[in-house]
């Protein structure tokens, strides 16, 4: 058991293709779970509380996916692909924000997506009935995805150059954080169903993303939730946070975000050019 994050390191990843109009082909494939934790236990064996104190773990242990991210980081700059990593709670919303994202941005923008669950390929067959193309990695004990993890599902879905890959992580608002993928932004989705402190009990994830979405709105009528005091906790964890409100439901506040989107894509080509 991994003390950094809570994974089984018996956990079997799975990657399965759902290509649309087809029912899911899973690629059984073997991830090396040597990353991050055999270095992870020398350390713990050998340092655990010398004179006290708490040796930080974190850096030997994420090293290898440090590595590896980078790895992924080039494989999209190569072809130009602007890839956003989805992160947040579960319930949020990520998945219908990602549907309608889909819907109204698929006849401008080539988008693929890679989904992670624990389990299921529920949200992958809702992503493939957008006619999107789609892959679902299953991590089975695992909590986050890994760069390795993205890296497998990027050969199976073989993305095009000049496009948009879309990462659905895993419901999760804390490992994510640590775990680079590679990808050229996270994108943190609140829902206003959930607590305005999210901020600052996740310090770590809001800190290192680049957008906040703050999701439900259309429900604001009918809940006690402080919009300006989530905002105030968000930007005292992180200063320089964007943040965009919408409804994924009723569409209110989106044509924000796809410009947002639009302007990474931009940004992206622009950056390649140089």
């Amino acid at each position: 058991m991994c003390t950094t994050c809570g994974c089984s390191d018996t956990a079997n990843p799975r990657v399965t293709n759902l290509k649309p109009g087809h029912t899911g082909e899973t690629v059984h494939t073997r991830f090396d779970h040597s990353h991050p934790h055999d270095d992870h236990h020398h350390h713990d064996h050998d340092h655990r509380h010398e004179h006290g104190t708490t040796v930080p773990i974190e850096q030997p242990i994420l090293a290898k996916n440090d590595r590896l991210a980078e790895r992924n980081r080039g494989w999209f700059l190569g072809r130009n692909i602007v890839a956003l990593n989805l992160v947040s709670s579960p319930g949020s919303g990520k998945t219908t924000l990602l549907e309608r994202t889909i819907q109204d941005l698929k006849h401008d923008i080539n988008i693929s997506v890679i989904e992670g669950d624990q389990e299921t390929l529920f949200d992958a067959e809702r992503i493939r009935k957008t006619g999107c193309p789609v892959v679902q990695i299953n991590t089975g004990a695992g909590c986050h995805l890994e760069a390795d993890m993205l890296a497998r599902g990027l050969e199976t879905l073989q993305p095009p150059s000049n496009s948009l890959v879309l990462i659905e992580n895993v419901g999760n608002l804390v490992c994510p954080a640590l775990f680079d993928l590679g990808e050229h932004a996270k994108v943190v989705i609140l829902s206003v169903t959930e607590g305005e402190d999210k901020p600052l009990k996740y310090p770590h994830m809001f800190k290192n993303a680049s957008m906040m979405i703050l999701n439900k709105i259309d429900l604001l009528p009918h809940l006690t939730f402080a919009v300006s005091k989530c905002l105030e906790f968000a930007h005292l964890v992180n200063p320089g946070l964007q943040v965009i409100q919408v409804s994924a439901t009723t569409g209110e506040g989106l044509h924000n975000w796809y410009d947002w989107v639009t302007s990474q894509i931009k940004l992206s080509k622009q950056q390649g050019v140089r």
